[in-house]
């Protein structure tokens, strides 16, 4: 199972926002929206074997962890509206500290980047980090800021963490993770 997670440093925790305005009153969700479509669709293929994580840290109820399992997930079109609609249900229901599902493949709970780091091991990346194509194994899951860099305190529980770049240049998040399976596809196929 590979795994991406992506910090939404705005992201609304609360689904009481309009879908026609997820760039600003929603927090850049749509941000958060492209990452799960780059996530998990390819052309006339979807990936079964990814999870994405959205940890949102934005108002009025931080922090939460969205799940999305390509194993289970139903309902998702390639389109922000969509993704921002399933975000938008899991985030209307009452969560503790365990995932609750809102729709198949769909799940919330409290907690944000600590907990998630506790759980699996992240490599970040970034593009001063170590160049993907000088590896030779590649780890199975890969973490990433949204528009907005890692904060000081993030930077500190990040600081131990392997750095993995997939380019020289700054990129849009949801282009890095289409990179980034771009790579593990070639190495998948024997390229």
């Amino acid at each position: 199972m590979l795994r991406i997670a992506v910090v939404g440093h705005l992201a609304r925790t609360a689904g009481d926002y309009n879908l026609s305005d997820m760039p600003g009153g929603a927090g850049r969700m749509d941000v958060l929206c492209r990452c799960i479509n780059a996530s998990f669709f390819l052309s006339h293929e979807f990936r079964r074997d990814v999870e994405c994580y959205l940890v949102l840290l934005g108002e009025p109820d931080p922090p939460k962890t969205i799940r999305f399992s390509g194993e289970r997930v139903r309902y998702l079109s390639p389109d922000e509206r969509s993704a921002g609609s399933l975000i938008k249900k899991a985030l209307g229901l009452p969560v503790g500290m365990e995932f609750r599902e809102s729709t198949p493949g769909v799940e919330v709970r409290r907690g944000g980047l600590a907990d998630l780091l506790g759980k699996y091991h992240f490599s970040v990346l970034d593009e001063g980090g170590t160049d993907i194509r000088c590896r030779d194994d590649l780890p199975e899951a890969f973490l990433l800021s949204d528009h907005l860099n890692f904060t000081p305190m993030e930077e500190e529980m990040l600081a131990e963490r392997e750095r993995i770049s997939v380019g020289p240049r700054a990129l849009h998040a949801d282009h890095a993770i289409t990179v980034l399976w771009n790579e593990i596809d070639r190495r998948q196929a024997g390229w």
